[in-house]
């Protein structure tokens, strides 16, 4: 071509024009100039054949153009005649370049101010090279790719330099003039590939290298400017990953550069079945290695993710809209990517909290769960009770959970709780530790520990099913996100001591028929009188802590929690809400206080042990010849009807069992009342810290106050 149609390099042309190619990606290739060729214009025959002088043999002006020659292969990575590359073995960006000493020291310092340049070319096309490799990852490809192209505009930059020199248009002076303002530039982009050679940067940990560098370089806005465009490159596969997880729920990471990690042997089946199931925390997780640009988002995006994925699993097709102009195709300074995030993260919430809401009736679970596991309706448990009491008076390992299983249809089958359609998914269990023991075992409970006791921890030799039966709900996806194995759990502890309670209050009803029998037969001696009060105070007792159970805690929480439910916005706002209504009443039922609640158990204690003593005690004191009369929760009248036959010689012959049930009586009102008035201190200390206890001291702290 000729010299009209390639740029005009002369010394006398205007300043380097930072719009030309090297920095627009534009390719100016008007002349293929193979870059180390030897033809010199104006330059002697013998300077071909001079290559083993030193160049100090020749004329001033010869050397310039042996150095312009040398230079300009420099400049692409390629030695000179007199102009030498130096690499340190193993150290692949430590280079340096020798010159032949003999040569003019002008022409030295001219050469030495084009190192760097000759330098940086060298680092950022080994760079391209190594990161164009398979296994170094999608954001160092798009990076290579991007660096890849400046090289060329540089390449083209120096042929065109090249083609001026073979017209004899091109000084020393000249080449310093036109490669001087692209140093700057080069020599920031080989600071960054060296970081990045050095610390093996991939993914996240390029494009973060790129945006420190490109804010470093704040007062340089052309180098800012080419950093920014590095990084808007680079970024592009990089968040075209991002855009199929915030879009389908997928992590298509082939190498393992997106921030967000997925642990696949955390599978959905656990939360139905492990109380420390970790998968909704940590299936999907976040890295270390974050992008600067999405830092601010990175949590958004993750649960956008998760959502997205929840609804996959259940076979729900997702179909959101988006628009061309919504896809995360760049991540500019304009933060639309931001905007895309927010969009996609609002469908997702919405469309998953309307599939588990609607679809899959999670307030029809938990209203169901309410009247099982929290005796909401508790007609079934009467039937269920009165049927399976002998079953349960056993040892749990001599229980047959079969025969509760089927006990347990037939009360629900057989009461108003057959109309609900999730009966069936309610299962008997039966467990191998009393309820203290077993609330120790749950450390993510926060228990006061303050006055541990190793007694308290001590299994009873007579514990029956009766303390150790509870229920058991069958939950599936992806309602075990919200009703997962660990708030079942909490559900069973509450039942557990809600069942015992009605266990308790349902021995001491009996114990009261059989007082209300003896007082219509007129026995009402100092015995049944003494015996009576305290069977009152105990049932007042048993009856206050349900009343304060059920409708001091459970139901103003229960209210509480459905109203919030109503304004949730998303699933994890559904777990916390609900996760905190549970804590909130393991608490206020006072299983979370193990001193508080040690006192409640033996309180039960006395009262159970009271109701069989004075059943037992009566019974044999009014030599009764049917050993069982008493026994029964719901005794007749009739049994008692051939006392009155007694005569005189006869009563007077009781005297001494009467005075033993009156002992009896007067030891257990002794430590009823004692372990009633022990709990004062403990609800005043802990009133002021859990207001709650206030309201319990009042219901429970007034019993035989007024005997």
């Amino acid at each position: 071509m000729d010299s009209a149609a390639a740029i005009s390099l002369c010394p006398s042309t205007p300043a380097w024009n930072l719009d030309r190619p090297f920095l627009t990606g534009q390719f100016y290739q008007e002349t293929k100039i193979t870059p180390g060729t030897t033809e010199y214009k104006g330059v002697s025959a013998d300077s071909s054949s001079g290559a083993d002088k030193a160049i100090g043999c020749y004329h001033a002006t010869i050397q310039e153009l042996i150095v312009i020659d040398d230079l300009l292969s420099t400049l692409i990575g390629i030695e000179g005649r007199y102009i030498s590359i130096k690499k340190v073995r193993g150290k692949e960006d430590d280079i340096t370049f020798q010159v032949d000493a003999s040569m003019d020291l002008a022409l030295q310092e001219f050469a030495k101010r084009l190192f760097p340049l000759c330098e940086s070319y060298i680092l950022i096309n080994q760079f391209v090279e190594t990161r164009s490799q398979f296994k170094t990852g999608l954001v160092n490809h798009a990076f290579a790719a991007a660096l890849r192209a400046l090289l060329l505009d540089y390449q083209a930059m120096v042929a065109q330099l090249e083609h001026q020199f073979r017209l004899g248009k091109l000084s020393i002076q000249g080449l310093w003039f036109y490669c001087q303002p692209m140093m700057g530039s080069m020599q920031a982009l080989s600071m960054v590939v060296k970081k990045a050679a050095a610390n093996n940067c991939v993914g996240s940990a390029v494009l973060n290298l790129l945006q420190s560098q490109a804010k470093a370089m704040a007062g340089d806005h052309v180098v800012r400017s080419l950093l920014e465009k590095m990084s808007q490159s680079a970024s592009t596969a990089y968040l075209g990953i991002l855009e199929r997880w915030v879009y389908e729920g997928v992590i298509d990471d082939p190498y393992g550069e997106f921030f967000i990690a997925e642990n696949k042997s955390l599978q959905k089946e656990s939360l139905t079945q492990d109380y420390d199931a970790k998968y909704w925390q940590q299936r999907y997780s976040l890295k270390d290695e974050i992008p600067s640009f999405l830092a601010n988002a990175a949590e958004t995006i993750l649960i956008t993710g998760k959502y997205l994925n929840v609804m996959r699993e259940c076979g729900h097709s997702i179909q959101i809209p988006v628009a061309e102009k919504s896809k995360l195709t760049s991540a500019g300074s304009n933060h639309h990517y931001l905007e895309c995030i927010k969009s996609a993260y609002d469908f997702a919430s919405g469309e998953l909290l309307n599939l588990v809401k609607n679809k899959y009736d999670l307030m029809g679970k938990l209203q169901s769960i309410k009247h099982y596991l929290l005796l909401d309706q508790g007609d079934f448990l009467v039937h269920f009770m009165d049927t399976a009491r002998e079953e349960l008076m056993k040892k749990p390992d001599e229980i047959s959970v079969e025969k509760l299983q089927s006990l347990l249809d037939l009360a629900l089958r057989s009461t108003a709780a057959g109309a609900d359609p999730c009966h069936e998914d309610l299962l008997c269990c039966v467990e191998r530790t009393t309820l203290l023991k077993r609330l120790s075992t749950l450390k993510d409970l926060e228990i006061s520990r303050s006055a541990p006791d190793s007694n308290d921890l001590e299994e009873p030799l007579s514990i029956t099913g009766l303390e150790t039966f509870s229920l058991n709900y069958k939950v599936r996806w992806p309602l075990s996100l919200v009703i997962s194995r660990k708030a079942l759990t909490k559900y069973q502890l509450i039942f557990r001591f809600l069942f015992h309670c009605k266990h308790v209050d349902r021995q001491l009803s009996g114990a009261w028929q059989v007082h209300q029998g003896l007082r219509k037969l007129d026995m009402q001696g100092t015995t049944v009188s003494v015996s009576s009060l305290l069977c009152r105070n105990m049932l007042k007792f048993i009856n206050s802590l349900l009343h304060y159970l059920t409708f001091e805690v459970l139901e103003p929480n229960w209210h509480v929690m459905l109203s919030r439910l109503q304004t949730a916005k998303s699933i994890d706002e559904v777990i916390q809400y609900h996760d905190f209504f549970l804590d909130k009443c393991l608490r206020e039922c006072v299983l979370l206080s193990p001193a508080l609640l040690k006192k409640v158990e033996r309180l039960k204690l006395i009262c159970l042990q009271y109701a069989a003593a004075m059943q037992r005690l009566i019974t044999s004191s009014l030599d009764t010849n049917d050993n069982d009369t008493l026994s029964n929760d719901s005794p007749s009248i009739e049994k008692y009807k051939n006392l009155k036959l007694r005569t005189p010689y006869q009563m007077l012959r009781l005297a001494p069992e009467n005075v033993t049930v009156l002992e009896s009586v007067l030891k257990f009102e002794k430590e009823f009342s004692f372990e009633l008035h022990s709990l004062g201190p403990i609800l005043s200390s802990g009133s002021r810290a859990e207001p709650y206890l206030t309201h319990l001291a009042q219901w429970i702290l007034g019993v035989g106050k007024d005997q």
